[in-house]
């Protein structure tokens, strides 16, 4: 139970005390300001505590959001303010001070701990009104105002994501925000709402390996309704403020588990009939993985720039006048609501094969419009990257000990360009592999030379304005070398386990990225040495490839897919659940 200091003398006919009990506040009047530091020292130190001013005049939902919000050590609206256990020591220190003073009491305590060092959320209320009315005139204007405007449409309104694709934004969150209004009047939680969506994806997964027509109309019916349920939750956890840790992990990982079960549900239906699309579903995952790298990238090093002045943004800037341009932009991205929405439809009323063409190109278009947008902002812009930036992107590159003993020993100047090198290392190691047998040792030099080069690229900060780029190319270069070679050992099974062993390792990446994102930094150094880092992961499946017959060559990719999956997820439940990791949520991009 929280608690509530009730300041001021009651209000005769006001609602607040019952409004307050019914946001599951212990209310407690005090009559003077000064009474307030007694009333907090019988407050358990580790409870929610709120001051409100008794003459409070607002809507339920303008409380709801200053007084419960989880992810705030202190939030305030006029008349309100509300602390957690990270800001009790700031409250008592400003109670013990001189009550007097102008306005309400609330706001000159906010005020106080917000001087004292404090951060102090205040959100934003739009049409929604919370203010402390000095007369009977004022009190009544404020009335007429609370009644002329719907809280709970406002509360509705607002648990939608301020900035969604055309798709969910015009054919999902119409109404999934009441199915989330439903949920919470019957006390359900966003992460149960969550892993319902896990769960009804796996079973779409499951009728499109059936490889029967019935189980693929099935499968994209239920595939649409668990991209329902994934709206819906976070729309849940907007409307109830329900916000957690758990639903911050949960939110950040499901949406890949669930979107690559599909795929390997509809490879796994199409073998049924006798068409192997493994490798065409292997590169769509690399290829949307590695397009989502790019944004994270990208925003990483972008985030706290001192400049940001370019003529690309400005002209995205002018565009973004102009309405109907930010939803093409949007769309052509193919962003997870239409991507999903596309997989859905594609998967009923076509084939594995046609669906993964389509991901293909559709994704590529994306990945090839985004990134060049990004590289002419890059070069264009005039910007100094922060070390925060840099230490982002070093983590996101995920390099290994191999690459680290490198970096350590190389000794070159630090102006010249890492990228290039990078960039030859990389498709070197690709291109020897496809072009080589499977099996030859020229792959494995090439592959140590990757090693070497990628090792060099870290060596120093990644400060440059390209340097952005080279996660992703890492990810692609790791990713489609593990494809290349499964493709090249044509055994059974290989395929298989190359697309569980890039899941693993992905889920990995993904789970970095949000750990950053977060304000945690990048998992722990023996995660990524135990892992091997990006090039000693390449360098291992090139070696297995060259000493193992094609048949053993599945086998061990799949040793090497079961041993990264249980160490990164037992260290990623461990983080998410029990380290107290600040939660993430997505407010913008879409997936």
């Amino acid at each position: 139970m929280s608690t509530v200091i009730l300041t001021g003398l009651p209000v005769p006919g006001s609602p607040l005390e019952d409004e307050l009990r019914s946001l599951g506040f212990d209310v407690r009047p005090v009559t003077a300001p000064e009474d307030t530091a007694a009333a907090l020292a019988d407050v358990p130190a580790a409870q929610r505590v709120a001051v409100v001013d008794s003459g409070f005049v607002g809507h339920p939902h303008a409380l709801r959001l200053a007084l419960t919000d989880p992810r705030f050590d202190a939030c305030a609206v006029t008349g309100a303010f509300a602390v957690q256990a990270g800001a009790r020591a700031a409250l008592e220190r400003a109670a013990t001070l001189s009550p007097d003073g102008e306005g309400p009491y609330a706001d000159r305590l906010a005020a106080a701990v917000e001087a004292s060092g404090t951060p102090v959320q205040r959100p934003e209320l739009g049409t929604l009104v919370a203010a402390v009315p000095s007369g009977e005139e004022e009190r009544a204007e404020a009335l007429a105002a609370v009644a002329a405007v719907d809280d709970e449409a406002v509360r509705l309104r607002t648990a939608v994501k301020s900035r969604d694709g055309f798709f969910t934004t015009f054919c999902i969150s119409p109404y999934s925000r009441y199915i989330a209004r439903w949920c919470a009047r019957r006390g359900l939680t966003p992460n149960q709402v969550t892993t319902a969506s896990l769960l009804t994806a796996l079973l779409a997964a499951g009728c499109a390996a059936t490889g029967e027509r019935w189980g693929y109309v099935v499968a994209g019916v239920l595939l649409l309704f668990s991209f329902v349920l994934d709206c819906t939750d976070g729309q849940l956890a907007r409307y109830s403020l329900q916000y957690s840790t758990m639903g911050a992990w949960l939110d950040a990982t499901f949406d890949r588990v669930k979107e690559y079960s599909f795929y390997a549900g509809l490879a796994l239906g199409a073998a049924r009939d006798g068409d192997d699309v493994w490798a065409l579903a292997l590169g769509a995952m690399i290829l949307m993985t590695c397009r989502h790298v790019v944004d994270f990238s990208f925003n990483e090093a972008n985030h706290d720039a001192t400049a940001n002045t370019s003529p690309t943004a400005a002209l995205s800037d002018r565009l973004d006048s102009v309405g109907w341009t930010v939803w093409v932009r949007r769309m052509i991205i193919l962003p997870i609501g239409e991507r999903w929405a596309m997989i859905a439809v594609l998967t009923a009323t076509t084939s594995p094969r046609i669906v993964f063409y389509a991901l293909l190109v559709g994704c590529a278009f994306g990945a090839l419009y985004t990134t060049a947008g990004r590289v002419l902002r890059s070069l264009t812009r005039k910007a100094r990257r922060t070390d925060r930036a840099a230490q982002a992107l070093a983590d996101l590159a995920d390099s290994g000990p191999i690459a680290e003993l490198v970096a350590k020993a190389a000794s070159r100047p630090r102006s010249l360009a890492r990228l290039p090198f990078a960039v030859l290392g990389a498709v070197l190691v690709v291109g020897v592999a496809w072009y080589e047998p499977f099996g030859s040792t020229t792959v494995v030099c090439a592959a140590l030379l990757y090693a070497l080069l990628s090792g060099d690229a870290v060596g120093i900060p990644p400060r440059g304005a390209l340097d952005w780029l080279l996660p992703p190319l890492f990810r692609a270069a790791e990713y489609t070398t593990v494809l290349v070679l499964a493709v090249k050992a044509d055994v059974p099974g290989a395929l298989p386990a190359a697309f569980g062993l890039v899941a693993a390792v992905a889920y990995h990446h993904y789970d970095t990225v949000y750990r950053i994102r977060g304000g945690s930094g990048a998992p722990p150094r023996w995660l990524v040495r135990t892992t091997g880092g990006h090039e000693g992961r390449v360098l291992l499946a090139v070696v297995l490839a060259a000493v193992l017959a094609r048949e053993a060559f599945p086998v061990a990719l799949t040793a090497v897919a079961v041993f990264v999956a249980l160490v990164v997820l037992v260290e990623s439940i461990r983080f998410w659940v029990s380290a107290g990791a600040p939660a993430v949520h997505d407010e913008g991009e879409p997936a």
